[in-house]
């Protein structure tokens, strides 16, 4: 980790026993492709990694090359069905295919444009909610200073490790402003945190 992240973040007491204990791993996640990184996303919604990982590894087993937008647009929605989406998350992904087909998401424009900017595309999409942007700009396009305060898991390793309650997120906005302009880190030091919590 940068040695100026690592400085600023130690401010904190609490950052600097978990920057003690942990190396922030590599990302996960990364398709190399921005519409499979959203789609697999989705999939993650609300279902655990092991699960999650799972049903978007039969997502990906259906077609012999990397699915286009327009592959994905037409499959049959009983295949989604068949290897584990709900009816909502068949029509979620299929929403953000057809997105990008329309050019309402342009990942091709992500390198240039803002969080903001990009959060504000990703939200026109049904199916994509501001917790899923978030983690598309982490662990995506590895933006440096995103928190997602609609991260129960966060919440609960700050109400953890600073005893604020995971319901009061003023007062999480409050802290987690603190940490700014490296916010991503310290989430991803949170989550590693609840390994050992």
């Amino acid at each position: 980790m940068d040695e100026e992240i690592i400085k600023h973040l130690s401010c904190d007491p609490v950052m600097k026993s978990l920057l003690d204990k942990f190396t922030i791993k590599e990302y996960w996640g990364q398709q190399q492709n921005p519409l499979l990184d959203l789609i697999e996303i989705i999939v993650g919604q609300q279902l655990s990694i092991k699960a999650a990982k799972s049903i978007y590894n039969r997502f990906l087993a259906q077609y012999t090359d990397t699915p286009s937008p327009e592959d994905i647009v037409t499959t049959p929605d009983t295949k989604f069905r068949q290897i584990g989406f709900s009816t909502a998350k068949t029509r979620y992904v299929k929403n953000t295919a057809q997105a990008v087909i329309d050019q309402v998401v342009s990942p091709e424009l992500f390198p240039s444009m803002s969080d903001a900017q990009i959060t504000e595309q990703l939200i026109k999409v049904k199916g994509i909610g501001p917790w899923s942007a978030e983690m598309f700009l982490i662990f995506s396009l590895h933006r440096p200073d995103i928190f997602s305060v609609g991260d129960l898991g966060l919440r609960t390793a700050i109400e953890k490790l600073y005893d604020i309650d995971r319901n009061d997120k003023e007062a999480i906005l409050n802290l987690a402003a603190t940490w700014k302009p490296f916010r991503t880190h310290a989430c991803r030091l949170l989550w590693m945190s609840l390994e050992k919590i």
